[in-house]
């Protein structure tokens, strides 16, 4: 044994290195019988799988320039990580962006800014932006409710995310004075820390399901008689990320709390199923959003993504027949978002946003609905220059997903299916999300939205504006082609938006359904 031990050590380190590359490519070569590169070149042939693994990661920080990448560039993440962090969120010496490229977004500022005076609520408070419309009023809901900040979390569940990010989340929309949609994964702890809430279900009727796996309303009524925060229900119909498909949660992230609240089995993926069992067409959707409204007083709304708009043109018809209809509608874009999906759906399945939300606007405008109507835009809006270009085509409020997701801590790493999410933010993993720091992320989730606004805010005035809910289609161009080298928006999408009744800021502060808190807290 001591002759064995003595030679085992009088090997040098270099000769162990050559002894576990011969292994490896004894491996590679006998019993390799998966990977042809490595069969046919061992040892040489791992390094090429090592810079594939690798490659997105070189891309991102060494190939691609500051206005390459997708779905998020380099200087879109800067400036909603600055924002957080409320750093400079500035450029220096001009735009690196070619403003001559197709698509490009021109807001029209005015000669002479609109001008604030001494007791205006944006002169006490820079990012106050309320929205212009009620939920709930024109149907005469029991409980209407005045979002009080045009920019809010969009929908993201518990399970997609972890819980820390969760929490961070609903921390930060307390103090932003935003709302926090659920997502379709249920109401769970971390949903529950003050901040308003919009509780939003799918096909899967998590956390309103029945024994039987059908929609409970007595869960439904039990759950928002528990939770006074929430303050509208939403029926999601599809969504971006994979319109026409059921919600996909991968079972590596289902935990026995994920299971508890869902009423599912732990470590299986669950799979929502493509339609609805409360409903079958237009007009049960219509009783379906009526029965809510009715039992438990709060506005209703549906969110989908856009294709074919015929049984949209039947809803519109009907809400005129019956005189009722949702409260609001969140468009979706086939942007894509945080959900798992096959790429044949996230690339090619429903209308961009811009191009969904214009066909369905100018179909309630037609029907003269839109005033009835609060409606919500979701899909990459998460910036002052969009958002003022999504307010002159028609929405009410923005909702952010991965933009809200960035302010916390994602870095783009687009492996949200695998639980390997390397900042915690989209994994069940307990080890990853100990990085996130719920006070500190919170915080940079509100500092984000307060930044936005503030912002947003800015441009509406430099347009002449009070409030952004008063622009219009003309006060936006769009660059087209090479014939017409600018569009405005009306020309572009051939309507004209409804003007939305606004007086002044102070009103919406004084209105007595303002969520938010601002009546308990000072947002200053």
């Amino acid at each position: 044994m001591d002759t064995v031990l003595n030679f085992i050590s009088s090997i040098s380190w270099w000769m162990w290195i050559l002894i576990a590359l011969a292994f490896v490519a004894i491996r590679d070569i006998f019993f390799n019988k998966k990977h042809t590169v490595s069969h046919n070149f061992p040892i040489v042939g791992h390094l090429r799988y090592l810079l594939e693994s690798i490659g997105p990661e070189m891309r991102q920080y060494f190939v691609a320039n500051n206005r390459e990448e997708l779905p998020f560039n380099r200087i879109e993440r800067g400036w909603v990580y600055a924002s957080s962090k409320n750093e400079n969120n500035y450029e220096g010496f001009g735009t690196d962006r070619d403003i001559y490229q197709h698509q490009h977004i021109f807001v029209k500022n005015c000669m002479i800014p609109f001008q604030m005076e001494k007791d205006h609520p944006n002169k006490l408070d820079k990012t106050f932006l309320p929205c212009a419309k009620v939920m709930g009023v024109y149907n005469q809901r029991k409980k209407p409710y005045r979002p009080a900040s045009a920019i809010n979390v969009s929908a993201m569940s518990y399970g997609s995310l972890s819980a820390r990010a969760i929490d961070s989340l609903n921390v930060g929309v307390k103090k932003a004075g935003a709302y926090h949609n659920t997502g379709e994964g249920g109401l769970s702890p971390y949903h529950s820390n003050g901040g308003d809430v919009v509780f939003h279900f799918g096909t899967g009727y998590f956390g309103v399901r029945g024994e039987d796996g059908n929609f409970s309303m007595e869960k439904m009524k039990t759950l928002v008689e528990e939770n006074p925060f929430i303050k509208a229900i939403e029926i999601k119909l599809s969504q971006g990320a994979k319109p026409g498909k059921g919600g996909v949660l991968p079972g590596a992230k289902i935990t026995s709390e994920i299971a508890k609240i869902r009423g599912v089995e732990i470590g299986k993926d669950v799979l929502s199923p493509s339609t609805h069992k409360a409903f079958k067409d237009v007009p049960g959707l219509l009783q379906l959003i009526e029965d809510i409204a009715s039992e438990t007083g709060l506005p209703v709304g549906i969110k989908a993504a856009i294709g074919k708009t015929e049984q949209w043109e039947l809803l519109a018809e009907l809400m005129v027949k019956t005189n009722r209809g949702p409260d609001f509608i969140t468009i979706d874009g086939g942007e894509g978002g945080t959900g798992a999906a096959p790429p044949s759906f996230a690339d090619h399945v429903s209308l961009p946003w811009i191009y969904g939300f214009s066909a369905i606007y100018k179909i309630f405008q037609k029907h003269n609905l839109t005033d009835r109507v609060v409606f919500i835009g979701s899909g990459k809006l998460g910036f002052p220059a969009k958002a003022a270009m999504a307010f002159a085509m028609g929405v009410d409020c923005i909702n952010v997903a991965r933009e809200a997701m960035m302010s916390i801590g994602c870095i783009q790493a687009q492996i949200c299916h695998t639980n390997k999410c390397p900042a915690g933010v989209a994994t069940q993993s307990k080890w990853l999300q100990k990085g996130i720091n719920v006070p500190l992320k919170s915080d940079r989730l509100a500092q984000y939205f307060k930044s936005f606004r503030k912002e947003l805010i800015e441009i509406t005035h430099a347009s002449g504006y009070e409030h952004p809910s008063q622009f219009t289609m003309k006060d936006i161009d769009v660059n087209v082609d090479d014939g017409e080298l600018t569009k405005t928006l009306e020309d572009s999408f051939k309507y004209s938006k409804t003007p939305v009744e606004f007086t002044c800021t102070q009103d919406l502060k004084d209105c007595s359904h303002l969520g938010g808190h601002y009546k308990e807290t000072n947002h200053k």
